[in-house]
């Protein structure tokens, strides 16, 4: 009935889902830091594991700024 509210409100849902996908990326970063602060020798297990969780709040962003869209 109102296409402009639609479109208004898809982009914020879209922006929100964007902005928890940057967020997270930002959190798991920055406890990826600390915990290879606190442990250099598990470094490579914990960059492993951080990248794995980066890709995975990413793939959740984008799947919000697709599905908002929609």
């Amino acid at each position: 009935m109102y296409p402009i509210l639609a479109e208004i409100s898809g982009n914020i849902a879209s922006g929100l889902g964007m902005l928890g996908a940057g967020l997270g990326v930002g959190l798991i970063g920055n406890k990826a830091a600390e915990a290879v602060g606190r442990n250099p020798g598990a470094a490579t297990k914990i960059l492993v594991q951080a990248i794995i969780g980066m890709a995975l709040a990413e793939g959740l962003g984008i799947l919000a700024l697709l599905f908002a869209k929609a």
